[in-house]
Parts: structure tokens; C-alpha cells; sequence
């Protein structure tokens, strides 16, 4: 298929998403390698946009991977073959050593081949935004904005990612006076969240704290007021490529089943880089003992809110505190005197435990007595791009919160009768996989307001993580450059924003944050529709066609 061409099917040949035969006659013995079935697969017609092949085992060490996620491809006879070797999993925490054992003890058939066979085409479109959280709402409202007809499509019932789907209601906390911030989609969307009436003021600055139920409806209200369609309840699971190695869409898996989305140019605002892991692009990760942990984020009701504010009152807390207690963090030292929503109450976690301590920050706190944002309850270790760990930490989550709820109540002054309101929907994760981009963003680049001849915005000299915090009260910030949204390898006509845009350690510290999510997202829609508009792919796209949309919607470029 050519590039932009649309027809109504599409074969595929790929393993993912699909059971296996219902009675395959497997003989359980290592290294089996025999038919199943006699069935016949489709025949995959020539120059039809068929699912990216990949090698058959990922590497497994290295600081940049090439991503290459097990791939079947059915034999002439069509039958589906089953293979066992070794499961593959990266890192080498006692958790997978200890899977690796009983795979072995057990002879785990630990792969399947599925026949080749056409897919139904849900839909069609100019650019395809996968994933709706902050980068993605920035795709799909600037991508139509700019004249194209634009699909996003999300995993879950409801737009807004991690502030609708995790419970973390700031977009950008950071705000204390001499702020110098962002203007484009992120900032509008704290605007429109206000009319709605779905905000509160921060603790303690300008910030706002966003309703994370009422944004839900401030998401639905954006998406349709600007002509974007909506998807939810998919999940990318591959992609589509073309001879020429452009990117045409993607497969999804719903309640509708397996089908295919053909576009013109994608976005990837999946968080974890899915899509251009599944076509093939370099990436790097940390191991998962380094990473910043993952984060289960809970509200609880019947706080006594007059009581606990005049406990944080006459004891508050600043950001000197932060190293004082668990979290060792550097600063410039401009920060150390703020004051800070945090709580430290790691002296309660059980002497001799393993576990990460129970320290974080409160955030928003209601007149009927609900305390939202709860972000106390932080876990390490965790690879959240495999399913088993994600498994075990959403367990391990709930766990941790429990114990963590009681130690408020016995602890907290206004907090003797609060009681478990709700947990977020799911995890909140700070750091999977990273691409490897046309540009790589540096430590130097966001201490030391870096400039771009490709800037498709600017964001605040904010940093926060890995045991950094530097606060821009300075009125400091960098440009953001589109290279950092463009991955090496792969497929071209794709754009990759959100907190897994091209850098090391530091500058995904600032990167990952949400409204530098919807900095990136913003840039990227724009220079999506200006390559459609074109009619060139994104590795020739004009920068400056890119910038001049860019600032038609008010984004501050320098």
C-alpha cells in the first residue's frame, strides 16, 4: 500500500492480541517445535501495508535497545507453529529470577505462531493521536486546529490520562512567583477546567488543582468542540508499514476485535513509546531497580479540613524538608525556604522493610472534608511495561495504601475519621522507555535555557526527579526542539511526544512533567497537519510552516 492510501482490509500476520487454536497438539517437551493445526492461512497479497517485522528475541542489555518485540510469521502450509524457549524479561530483580526458574522447572511453551488473515478498517483519517492524556489532547486539539482531519484514539473510557485515569491533578505545580511558564493547549486547558468549575487553588502558590472527575468532561468538551473524533476503548497492539518503511496505521484490539486505523502521519502520546517500540525505532531505559517509582494515588473522605490546615500551618513544611526526610533531593538552593504540601511520615514504615517509606504531598482538600492527590504510596523496582509487574504492583498498591491510610489517621490531626474515597484507575508511571531521536535532550540543555532553531515552544527550568528538584522561581526556561519528538529507525511519519521524547536522565526529569507533556504534544500535532497540509513526510517537514502554526495558536516560542 502506498503511503496515504486507504483501502477497506489489511492483512496480518502478527501474533499479538489473538488466542491461540483452541486444540493445538502440543507435546510439552523443551525446544517443541511441530504444526498445531493444519489450518491455512491467508496469503498476504502483494504491496499491502503489512505489520512491522520484527527479530525474534529483544536484547535483553544495552543502554539504547532497538526495539524488537517477538514477531510470527506463518509458514506456506499457514499453520500455526508453537515454539518454547527461555521467557524473555529485562532486568535481573529477584522477582524475575524467580519466574525464570519455574518457567524452566515447568518447560513453558513460551510462544505461539498465528495464522495470517485479513483485518476490517475501523477507520480512516489524516493523523492518528494514540494516547489521551496531556500530550495527546495537545496532539489531536492543535492537529485539527491546523486543518486535519484528525482521530484520537485511548485505552480507557475517558480523555485526560493521568490526571483522569491516575488521580494526579496538577498540571503544573510549579508556579511560585518569578515564574516564567508555557502558553498553548496546557495552559487552555487549566483555563477551560476553571469555567467549568472543575478547580481549586494549589496549597501553596498560583498553581491550580484540577478535578480529576470534572476533566473528564472538560477532555469530552475540547475533543468535540474542535472536530476531533474520538476513539476510546482501543488499544494500539502494531503497526503498519509500507515498502518504503512510512508508518500508514495501526492495528487495534476492542470489543469490535482486531481491526486496523490507516493514517497519514501518527502520533505516539502513549506514555511508554508503544507505537514506535512496535515499529522497530531505538529506545533506551533504565534498569527497573534506578527508575523513579511508580506511584498508586489515592482520596480519601472526612478529613476535618479546618483542623489538619491549622496542623500544617503552625507546622509546615519547605523543600529543605524533602532532604531532610526520605527524599534526598538537589537543589539550587533558591527552593529550600518554600513552603511545600509535603508529608514525611517514613518514621512509621515497619522497622526493617524493604518497601519504599510512606512520604509524599497532599494537594487539593474539599469543604466536604475529601483529600485528593494523595501521593504517598510509591513503589520501586518495577518494570511497567511488563504485565506481570504492573499486575503486582497495582496489588502491592492497594496494599501500601491501606497501611498507609491508617498511619494518617493515627498521625495527621483532621485525619482520625478520614476513610479510603477511591483509588486512582491505575498506576502512575514516571519512567519506561525513551526514544532515541533526531536530537537527544541534555542535562545541559534544560539547567542552561537551551535554544532550537527547531523550537516548537518553551517550558520553565522545572526539574523534578531522580533526586533532583530545581524549582524555576528564576524566571528561567528552555526551548523545546522538535528533533527530541523524532525517532531513530523505524518508520518515518511518526511523531513520539510526552515524557518518553528523546534525552538522558535530566532532562526527562523536566520532560515528563504534564504541562511539558502538552508542550511537546502541541508541537507535534502541529507538525503532523503542516506535513499532510504539504504533502511531505515529517522528515522533511518545514520548520518553519511548523512554527508559523505553532504561533497562530498562541504557543510562546522564544
Amino acid at each position: 500500500m502506498e503511503a496515504g492510501g486507504f483501502g477497506r482490509s489489511v492483512s496480518d500476520n502478527s501474533r499479538r492480541g489473538s488466542a491461540p487454536p483452541r486444540h493445538p497438539d502440543i507435546a510439552v517437551t523443551r525446544m517443541v517445535n511441530r504444526w498445531a493445526s493444519a489450518s491455512t492461512g491467508a496469503a498476504i497479497p502483494a504491496g499491502t501495508a503489512t505489520p512491522s517485522s520484527r527479530p525474534p528475541q529483544q536484547r535483553q542489555r544495552g543502554p539504547v535497545r532497538k526495539s524488537s518485540p517477538r514477531m510470527a510469521h506463518a509458514s506456506a502450509s499457514g499453520g500455526p507453529t508453537v515454539a518454547e524457549e527461555r521467557p524473555h524479561r529485562v532486568g535481573t530483580t529477584a522477582r524475575s529470577a524467580q519466574r525464570r526458574l519455574a518457567a524452566m522447572r515447568n518447560h513453558l511453551v513460551t510462544e505461539v505462531m498465528e495464522p495470517a488473515r485479513k483485518l476490517p478498517v475501523l477507520d480512516t483519517c489524516d493523523v492518528l493521536v494514540v494516547g489521551a492524556g496531556p500530550a495527546g489532547l495537545s496532539a489531536a486539539l492543535a492537529a485539527s486546529r491546523a486543518g486535519a482531519d484528525t482521530l484520537l484514539m485511548e485505552r480507557y473510557g475517558c480523555f485526560g490520562g493521568v490526571i483522569t485515569t491516575v488521580g494526579m491533578e496538577t498540571l503544573g505545580w510549579y508556579r511560585y512567583e518569578g515564574t516564567v511558564d508555557c502558553e498553548g493547549i496546557g495552559r487552555e486547558m487549566e483555563r477551560a477546567a476553571e469555567r467549568m468549575g472543575g478547580t481549586t487553588k494549589w496549597p501553596y502558590n498560583d498553581s491550580d488543582c484540577l478535578d480529576a472527575d470534572k476533566f473528564k468532561m472538560v477532555a469530552d468538551t475540547l475533543v468535540t468542540e474542535n472536530g476531533v473524533r474520538p476513539l476510546l476503548h482501543c488499544y494500539c497492539v502494531d503497526v503498519l508499514k509500507n515498502s518504503a518503511g512510512e508508518i500508514t496505521g495501526v492495528i487495534t484490539e476492542s470489543k469490535s476485535g482486531r481491526q486496523a486505523v490507516l493514517a497519514k502521519r501518527v502520533v505516539d502520546c502513549t506514555g511508554d513509546a508503544d507505537v514506535a517500540y512496535l515499529a522497530g525505532c531505538e529506545y533506551t531505559t533504565v534498569n527497573p531497580e534506578d527508575r523513579m517509582g511508580c506511584t498508586t494515588v489515592f482520596n480519601v473522605a472526612g478529613v476535618e479540613k479546618g483542623t489538619f490546615l491549622n496542623h500544617v500551618d503552625q507546622k509546615p513544611s519547605t523543600y529543605a524538608d524533602w532532604s531532610a526526610g526520605e527524599w534526598k533531593q538537589e537543589t539550587t538552593g533558591k527552593e529550600n525556604h518554600l513552603k511545600t504540601p509535603y508529608l514525611d511520615l517514613s518514621h512509621k514504615s515497619a522497622a526493617g522493610s524493604t518497601e519504599e517509606p510512606i512520604a509524599g504531598s497532599w494537594s487539593a482538600l474539599s469543604d466536604a472534608g475529601e483529600a485528593t492527590n494523595l501521593n504517598l504510596v510509591h513503589m520501586r523496582g518495577f518494570d511497567c511495561t511488563n504485565v506481570k509487574d504492573l499486575t503486582e504492583a497495582e496489588i502491592m498498591g492497594r496494599r501500601r495504601t491501606t497501611e498507609a491510610l491508617e498511619v494518617l489517621k493515627s498521625e495527621l490531626p483532621g485525619f482520625e475519621k478520614a476513610k479510603l474515597r477511591n483509588f486512582g484507575m491505575t498506576l502512575g508511571v514516571r519512567d519506561t522507555r525513551k526514544i532515541v531521536g533526531k536530537y537527544n535532550l541534555t542535562d545541559h540543555d534544560v539547567r542552561n535555557q537551551a535554544k532550537f532553531s527547531d523550537t516548537i515552544g518553551v517550558f520553565p527550568e522545572f526539574i523534578d526527579g531522580y533526586s533532583i528538584l530545581i524549582l524555576p522561581t528564576s524566571g528561567r526556561y528552555f526551548q523545546v526542539p522538535l528533533g527530541c519528538m523524532v525517532p531513530v529507525g523505524g518508520a518515518d511519519n511518526l511523531l513520539v511526544a510526552g515524557r518518553c521524547v528523546a534525552g538522558d536522565k535530566t532532562s526527562h526529569a523536566a520532560m515528563r512533567n504534564m504541562m511539558a507533556c502538552t508542550v511537546t504534544g502541541q508541537g507535534a500535532g502541529a507538525a503532523a497537519a503542516v506535513s499532510v497540509r504539504n504533502d511531505v513526510p515529517i522528515s522533511r517537514v518545514d520548520i518553519a510552516a511548523v512554527q508559523e502554526e505553532l504561533r497562530r495558536q498562541g504557543v510562546k516560542m522564544d
